[in-house]
């Protein structure tokens, strides 16, 4: 039969045109030469962005149904919107399957409860499960409740109950999350971010001042070298790595370094294999030849490095210890690991000749030279004549006009040393004088869609909105504390030290939080925030969880059953739980833990008393909001359709359980109320609130009329209005801000996050499209883009430059606007000393350089480096993880996970087309180990660790090389991640079965990236 593309879809509404068949061009001939035709046919069309990783790409919606109020919208077609900068209508395999995820057989369509013991879920109305949920809540809190601790200090945390937050949900959404989670004194929480990019915020903003990708996609295409390592971002991140691609095709030149030959590599230039885990061996080596071949941007590193800056006596470092370390507590007295100070107490001493002993450039230089081209090769594996000639690319680019970027992903982050891989390429790219400059930066690509606005949003343990600190009650038991210990004083002459305007952002964030009650009597209810004593990151809530002293869990768009550590563990400690709580569009196996689903999940359901409730949510597609994309653009799409059956938007569902705790408070009374009762709710509809009134919120309104100070007769902002920048915000009460670092996304001008003007303003920045925080700039840091004189270091890359009354540009300036070179002033702002920190202070909590440890579980057992200190000493593990460790002589081969392209974290396996694409678990093994293991290509094996085991397809592949390391052959096994047992494809092992539940020292991200597993062959196929 002969139709064209409108009969066709006509037709099939229902049916086949409900697939991404279509998108894949499955359809009949004559349709394919007719791609728009159809659009005009009762089709609307709407636009959004993709909901995977963070590349952001914009999508065109077709929905069928007239808008009519008893019509119901359906949405029959997704493509790529041709018009966004970075996409340019291209969809990756997950993209294109959006459609099957929409309508995917998996997604949820009625709140359900799994009662204690049962084998079922049970639905119910949406009115018992929000009434027995808000009981529970009530209940656990009135019973849990820490009010003051022994001495005195008011803390007002919750901790017997945890909350997960989600990775693909809208800003909006996300400071709801925050406004009831803190108000309900909820401490143990987390984001996806947890498992992910922690350590990129912890490296970058210890070095630079921001946590966050320093340059954008597009941007890619300037640089001149590109060192893909620590990421796969043509596997992960497909068409922002066409950006990369452009790069070369300007003749730029691309080296990925990683255990496996993977497909960035395969586009590459030069493919470079590494022992996993030991891409600090790799980084320091590259650092020591830089400084041994002075391939160093001197003029760059002199002004804008704390290369000159003293560092305090006592400060060494001897047989893998850092100065200070504590071996009874497993930690690090910090105080050494800083400058020496004028006798002001706040001017940091420098030698500007950089010969003093303790200068921050000879200690540096000291602590590398161990790291000599041999040893890299005989600890990393990567062949010596290789990884020279990496170093002689990055050092081609330590000159005015030379420019390189590094692209790195969870390959640096799931590691125990995670922040320091990133803090090692940040020292380099320094040296370089990389940073702020176009086609420069440490590039951290983000994984999921909107997990880069959750973190700002700070829907972590200790965060709180735009990275400031939710208080401690050690160091901040007062207002007045919280306020001396976060506002630092600049360490140099007349230093911009914006952090030192704190108190403006936190007093604004608090009148967010309880409004007309936030007085400056009551220090603006700093006290309804809960303080905290230990950051309570997902390792820790689960071995509280572990030890019975967690009662409920609320799972908000995210399954920690397959992204937790030692999944066997996790699932036994969710039987502990009295009750769970998942919001989610789709089913998750976190939901159903207490299905016995044979090997890949046995369990004994009956002796499971966790009372589970499953609300089903809305998806990506059905849904008003921003998300913000790894370049830290927040981009607003639009709703295609009501999400099926009865389920709801996150929203609704928050501000119904929020209304219905805060009624039983209102009318029981109760543990300590007032954050609750007092809790601002301006909302229109207080059960559903809009994201529109949220995205304001974000933005911030003066309360009050806002004076300009030059011009007493004048107004910056009359009380109500939406402010237009951070710059107004005050800390006397008379303006409110959600998150200080959006503002400017909503202005009294309108939605910012909205704004579609592609237009290339140079250099490859569009500044109409959407906006950035912060203040709209696109590159950070990129004051450094000029010399000090404010001339651009190469004339051929001028981003921004000082044109004698201002600095102007493509970019909106990332410094003081009107401050000119005369004035001294640096480009690092967010740092006290206006510099980037090749020595890091007290930041972090395993030494101010990088240094190289182990795996906690080391295919060597020794460090050759050190063997008395094998391992990072600042590793914090529980005892009931550390007996789960195993070792080499048990578990002789290296175990990496990684992401596929066709899929993506565990969404894909309940999307048809994914599914289709990828429908079973395997597991790549070398040619050598294959062979010494009789194993053959999809033969059946077990791959198990200490903590459990798994069964999949053997890949027999020439993609992973065995490698000589300290005269040893080590074997490496890769380990694709997205199996489980919700699915329309076959059912699978949670590949998480394998790793061991330890983090990251500064952030506790999980050591996904290098265990210690052995494999078997246990059948044929």
């Amino acid at each position: 039969m002969q139709v064209s593309r409108r009969q066709f879809l006509k037709v099939t509404a229902g049916g086949l045109a409900a697939s991404s068949m279509g998108v894949l061009g499955f359809l009949p001939s004559e349709a394919l030469a007719e791609v728009r035709q159809f659009r005009l046919a009762r089709a609307k069309e709407i636009r959004n962005t993709c909901p995977y990783c963070s590349v952001g790409c914009g999508l065109l919606m077709y929905s069928l149904g007239d808008g009519a109020k008893n019509a119901k919208a359906e949405i029959i077609h997704i493509e790529g919107d041709p018009d966004h900068p970075v996409s340019r209508g291209s969809l990756c395999p997950k993209g294109a399957g959006l459609l099957d995820f929409i309508h995917s057989p998996n997604r949820l369509k009625h709140p359900e409860v799994r009662e204690a013991g049962s084998n079922s879920w049970k639905r119910i109305s949406w009115h018992e499960a929000i009434e027995r949920i808000a009981r529970h809540i009530k209940d656990d809190r009135d019973a849990n409740f820490v009010t003051k601790t022994a001495d005195g200090v008011t803390v007002n945390r919750w901790l017997s109950t945890a909350m997960l937050t989600a990775s693909a949900s809208s800003n909006e959404t996300g400071i709801l999350t925050q406004k009831v989670m803190r108000s309900l004194g909820i401490v143990g929480t987390d984001a996806q971010a947890r498992v992910c990019h922690g350590p990129t915020v912890s490296a970058l903003a210890s070095t630079f001042g921001r946590g966050a990708m320093t340059n954008s996609w597009v941007d890619i295409s300037n640089a001149d070298f590109i060192l893909i390592m620590g990421g796969n971002p043509a596997e992960a991140h497909p068409v922002g790595f066409k950006w990369a691609v452009e790069a070369k095709k300007r003749g730029a030149r691309i080296v990925v370094v990683d255990p496996r030959y993977n497909r960035s590599a395969a586009v590459a230039d030069e493919y470079l294999p590494i022992r996993a885990g030991s891409d600090i061996v790799f980084l320091g080596g590259v650092i020591n030849w830089l400084v041994a071949n002075d391939k160093i941007q001197w003029e760059y590193v002199r002004a804008y490095t704390n290369a000159a800056f003293i560092v305090k006596e006592g400060f060494g470092f001897e047989d893998g210890l850092f100065s200070g370390y504590d071996a009874a507590k497993g930690q690090y007295d910090r105080s050494s690991w800083n400058y020496e100070f004028e006798a002001d107490g706040t001017t940091a001493k420098t030698d500007p000749t950089l010969q003093h002993p303790r200068c921050v450039w000879n200690l540096m230089r000291a602590h590398y030279a161990r790291y000599t081209p041999e040893l890299v090769e005989d600890l990393t594996g990567t062949p010596k004549d290789g990884f020279l000639r990496v170093c002689q690319h990055l050092g081609s680019t330590a000159v005015r006009d030379r420019v390189g970027t590094i692209l790195y992903a969870l390959g640096w982050t799931q590691h125990t040393v995670g922040a320091q891989n990133i803090r090692t390429m940040a020292m380099i790219q320094l040296l370089l004088g990389n940073i702020g400059m176009p086609g420069g930066g440490v590039n951290a690509l983000r994984g999921h869609s909107n997990i880069q606005g959750l973190s700002d949003l700070g829907l972590l343990s200790t965060s709180l909105p735009g990275y400031l600190t939710l208080p401690s009650e050690k160091a901040h038991p007062t207002f007045a504390d919280y306020i001396a210990k976060t506002a630092p004083k600049a360490q140099a002459p007349g230093q911009l030290n914006f952090w030192a305007n704190t108190p403006k952002f936190f007093v604004s964030l608090l009148k967010w939080f309880w409004g007309d009650k936030a007085t400056a009597e009551n220090n603006w209810g700093y006290d309804w925030l809960p303080k905290w004593d230990k950051m309570y990151d997902v390792l820790q809530v689960m071995d509280l969880m572990h030890n019975g002293k967690v009662n409920g869990f609320i799972v908000q768009g995210f399954n920690p059953l397959t992204s937790f550590p030692d999944a066997r563990k996790t699932a036994a400690d969710f039987a502990k739980l009295k009750y769970m709580v998942v919001i989610d569009p789709i089913a998750t196996e976190t939901a159903s833990f207490w299905q016995n689903h044979g090997e890949v999940n046995e369990v004994d359901t009956a002796s499971i008393k966790t009372e589970v409730f499953r609300l089903p949510s809305s998806c990506f597609a059905e849904e008003d909001g921003a998300i913000v994309n790894s370049s830290r653009w927040l981009q607003w799409h639009w709703k295609g359709a009501n999400p099926p059956g009865e389920a709801k938007t996150d929203q609704e569902i928050l501000a119904e359980l929020f209304m219905a705790v805060r009624a039983l408070y209102a009318k029981e009374g109760g543990t300590a109320p007032e954050p609750i009762l007092n809790l601002s709710w301006p909302y229109k509809n207080p059960l559903e609130p809009t994201p529109e009134e949220l995205a304001k919120e974000l933005n911030g309104r003066a309360l009050a009329d806002i004076p300009d100070p030059k011009d007493p007769t004048k107004f910056l902002a009359r009380k109500g209005e939406q402010i237009p920048n951070f710059a107004l915000l005050r800390d006397d009460g008379t303006t409110m801000s959600a998150c200080w670092i959006f503002a400017g996304c909503w202005t009294q001008a309108g939605n910012q996050m909205a704004r579609r003007d592609n237009t290339d303003a140079g250099l490859g920045n569009t500044p109409g499209w959407a906006w950035a925080w912060p203040a709209n700039r696109r590159i950070i840091y990129n004051r450094a883009s000029c010399d000090p004189s404010g001339k651009p270091w190469d004339p051929k890359r001028t981003l921004i430059s000082w044109n004698g009354t201002a600095w102007a540009g493509a970019d909106v300036p990332d410094f003081k606007a009107d401050s000119p070179p005369a004035d001294g002033m640096n480009p690092f702002i967010m740092n006290p000393e206006g510099v980037g920190r090749l020595f890091c202070t007290d930041k972090l909590v395993d030494g101010p350089f990088p240094e190289h440890y182990e795996p906690m579980e080391s295919p060597l057992g020794t460090n050759p480096l050190h063997p008395k200190v094998v391992s990072s000493p600042a590793v914090r593990i529980f005892k009931a993880d550390r007996e789960r460790l195993g070792t080499h002589d048990q578990f002789p081969y290296v175990g990496t996970t990684y992401r596929l392209t066709e899929h993506f974290q565990f969404w894909t396996k309940s999307v048809r087309l994914n599914a289709i694409a990828q429908p079973e678990q395997f597991v790549e093994i070398g040619e050598t180990l294959a062979a010494e293991k009789g194993i053959q290509a999809g033969d059946w094996v077990q791959v198990s660790s200490k903590r459990g085991h798994i069964k999949a397809k053997a890949v027999v592949t020439k993609r992973i090389k065995a490698l000589k390391v300290a005269g040893r052959t080590v074997h490496q096994i890769g380990i694709p991640l997205h199996w489980g047992w919700e699915t329309v494809a076959k059912k699978g092992f949670l590949s998480n079965t394998l790793p061991p539940a330890v983090g990251d020292c500064n952030t506790q991200t999980p050591e996904y990236k290098a265990f210690l597993v052995n494999v078997e062959k246990i059948g044929v196929a």
